[in-house]
């Protein structure tokens, strides 16, 4: 069995690192070997992904740094917090650098007899004859324009700002805050003692806006002595959901099936999902003694996109709700959220379903 990943990113390598634990020869065609990795980036991976990763694709625990307490404060209620999420014994989830990730993967991959790196020759030029199975990774690929271009699609208008606050060393960091501003959430990562990951979105069509992120993140700080603050990068915000999976035996991946907005740090965390949900489904085949075509690509359909669809609508609610303009309306939300969290059961079902998704 063999199977080509289009796209060089880190759901790619991911999803071929857990195809070769399960020898099945991979192939993944690039147009740029290197990638180019924002060193300010970085993932939040819930308790039950970094369980997968661990057991079925890398051990990632010497590079993660886990985080066991979140706080939402809201600038409308005067800073105040509206709810919080806890878990001191076996955290919430868990944050690691982007590059971390990538390269340690990228090592990983190389060493292995299952797999290949390829340059990318073209859709027409592909033998697709050599693969069971084409999981296309890339957004920009000519596949994707001639099979996976209808979307569901919204334009936030915004833009996102990232860097890293390097700060006085605390005795623990283990807690991340978020504040819905009135221009846009800003959420506080600690990703280590002394470190800590900011994401900032802020409203608006214009990607050249310039503002002092320096300044909004000290007047949003809540616990940290600030040293200094690394480059800041930036990016447009949008969301999508893709309106069908496949074209045949090719199965589009990752992004490309589904963008969120960043507030909830879920973008990755429904790649593994869906990566733990392929496996499954070529593991049956394998057992069964079935080759792997089409009908993996149509399973996979069924059993995950109104699943993603689901999650990906919960979490455009979720940004909207805060995103509402006029300050009764805010206050409104601010209180029922508030209200929401002190009911045990409710809270315990928001953990459950950031941690482990949608099931239906």
């Amino acid at each position: 069995m063999k199977v080509c990943i289009i796209g060089n990113n880190l759901t790619s390598l991911a999803l071929a690192k857990a195809l070769i634990n399960k020898q099945i020869f991979v192939d993944i065609f690039y147009k740029n070997k290197k990638i180019n990795i924002d060193k300010t980036r970085t993932i939040g991976l819930s308790r039950s992904n970094i369980d997968y990763f661990n057991t079925n694709i890398s051990n990632i625990n010497k590079i993660l740094w886990p985080i066991k307490k979140i706080k939402i404060y809201s600038e409308n209620s005067a800073n105040e917090e509206i709810i919080k999420f806890e878990d001191q014994d076996r955290g919430l989830f868990s944050i690691m650098k982007n590059y971390k990730i990538t390269n340690q993967l990228c090592l990983e991959l190389k060493k292995n007899r299952f797999f290949k790196f390829k340059k990318d020759i073209g859709y027409k030029s592909l033998n697709k004859t050599d693969y069971d199975l084409l999981i296309n990774c890339d957004l920009k690929h000519e596949i994707t324009k001639k099979f996976f271009h209808k979307k569901f699609e919204k334009e936030y208008n915004s833009i996102a700002f990232t860097t890293v606050i390097n700060h006085k060393k605390l005795k623990f960091n283990n807690t991340a805050f978020q504040v819905f501003t009135n221009k846009g959430p800003i959420a506080f990562l600690p990703i280590s003692r002394e470190k800590t990951s900011i994401v900032y979105s802020i409203r608006t069509k214009n990607f050249n806006t310039e503002i002092n992120i320096e300044s909004v993140i000290k007047k949003f700080n809540l616990d940290y002595e600030i040293r200094n603050i690394d480059k800041i990068s930036k990016f447009k915000l949008s969301s999508s959901n893709l309106r069908h999976y496949y074209r045949n035996n090719i199965l589009a991946f990752g992004d490309l099936l589904h963008k969120l907005h960043p507030l909830a740090g879920q973008g990755f965390n429904m790649s593994i999902r869906d990566i733990s949900r392929l496996l499954e489904i070529i593991n049956d085949k394998v057992e069964l003694g079935l080759s792997l075509d089409k009908s993996v690509c149509v399973e996979f359909q069924n059993t995950t996109k109104s699943r993603n669809f689901i999650f990906s609508e919960g979490i455009d609610f979720i940004y909207e709700s805060f995103n509402s303009k006029g300050r009764f309306k805010k206050k409104f939300i601010d209180r029922s959220v508030k209200l929401i969290g002190k009911n045990k059961l409710i809270n315990k079902y928001f953990k459950k379903i950031a941690d482990m998704g949608i099931n239906l």
